[in-house]
C-alpha cells in the first residue's frame, strides 16, 4: 500500500482571484495545493498580493506544496533571441521569488516555449539555452529555500519526450533539479508505459490529470484512458515518495470542479491502498 498526498492546483480557478478558492478548496478536503501564477489569480510580479496569499493560505491551515511558474508564448528559455530569452529569465526569477515568499517546496517550470515548429538545425542550441536559463534559475530556487521541476510538455513541444528532460539534466550545472510527471502529456506522448522506470531518482512530484487520448482534457483521475492501475504500481516499484497534485480543468461551476477533484482523489487513492506490487 502506498498513502501519497493528494492534493490540487488552484490553476482550476485561474480566471478568478486566489483568495476567492481557497476556503472552497480547503472546505472540499484539500489541505495541500499548487499556486498558480496566471496574473488574474495571483499576480507573482506583486510581492503584496503574494504575502497577502501566503497569510491566508497559513490561515486555512494549507500546506502551499508547489508553484506553478507561469508559461506563455513570450517566455522563451529557449530563444535564438538574447533579449526574448532574458525576459524569459527575469519572469522566471521573479517566480522564484514568489516561490520563496509562498514558503512553497517547489517551482514547477515549462521548461521550452508553448509553441512548436522550431528549424532542426536551431535544436541543439535551444537545448542548450534553456539548460543555461534553468541552471540560473535553479539557483535562485535554493537560495529562496524551494527546489526547481521539470515538467514533460505536450509532444508537439520543446521537452514533449522523456529524452528531451534527460538531456536537460545532464546539460544542467547542478543535480538538484527534478522532474514534476504531468500524466497526461506523458499519455499523450505515448510515454506513460515507460516513463517512470526512465525518468527513476528523478520524479519528484506529479501532475495528475486524466485523457481520451487526443488532447489535453485535464480530467479528473478516472475518467479518461489513462491505466492508473500499471502507472501507480510503477510508481512504488521505483520508490516514488512525492505529492500527486490534481491539475483538473475548471468548469462554469466551482462545486462540480471541486466534486470532480474529490471524485478524482478518491479513484487515486482506491487504487493506491490496494497495490499490490507483485501483480
Amino acid at each position: 500500500m502506498s498513502d501519497w498526498p493528494v492534493g490540487l492546483s488552484t490553476g482550476c480557478f485561474y480566471q478568478t482571484s486566489i483568495f476567492e478558492c481557497l476556503e472552497p478548496i480547503r472546505n472540499s478536503g484539500f489541505g495541500l495545493i499548487e499556486v498558480c501564477s496566471f496574473p488574474a489569480h495571483l499576480d507573482y510580479h506583486n510581492l503584496e498580493a503574494v504575502h497577502a496569499a501566503r497569510r491566508r493560505i497559513d490561515e486555512l491551515g494549507l500546506e502551499p506544496y508547489s508553484l506553478h511558474a507561469p508559461f506563455a508564448d513570450e517566455i522563451d528559455i529557449t530563444s535564438m533571441d538574447w533579449q526574448r530569452r532574458g525576459h524569459a529569465r527575469d519572469e522566471l526569477m521573479r517566480a522564484a521569488d514568489a516561490a520563496g515568499h509562498l514558503g512553497v517546496h517547489y517551482l514547477v517550470i515549462h521548461p521550452g516555449p508553448e509553441k512548436g515548429g522550431f528549424p532542426e538545425h536551431e535544436r541543439f542550441r535551444r537545448m542548450e539555452n534553456a539548460a543555461e536559463v534553468l541552471t540560473e534559475v535553479s539557483r535562485a530556487c535554493r537560495e529562496r529555500g524551494a527546489a526547481l521541476v521539470l515538467e514533460n510538455m505536450l509532444p508537439h513541444l520543446f521537452s514533449g519526450r522523456v529524452r528531451d528532460l534527460l538531456w536537460l539534466l545532464g546539460a544542467l550545472e547542478t543535480t538538484e533539479v527534478g522532474i514534476c510527471l504531468d500524466t497526461g502529456h506523458a499519455h499523450l506522448s505515448g510515454d506513460l508505459r515507460t516513463v517512470a522506470h526512465k525518468l527513476s531518482g528523478h520524479l519528484w512530484m506529479m501532475h495528475a490529470t486524466d485523457n481520451h487520448g487526443r488532447g489535453d482534457d485535464h480530467l479528473p483521475p478516472g475518467d479518461g484512458r489513462i491505466d492508473w492501475h500499471r502507472l501507480l504500481r510503477q510508481m512504488v516499484r521505483i520508490g516514488f515518495h512525492g505529492a500527486i497534485i490534481l491539475e483538473v480543468a475548471g468548469r462554469d461551476d466551482p462545486q462540480a470542479t471541486l466534486d470532480g477533484a474529490r471524485r478524482g482523489r478518491r479513484f487515486l487513492r482506491d487504487i493506491s491502498r490496494r497495490l499490490d506490487v507483485g501483480s
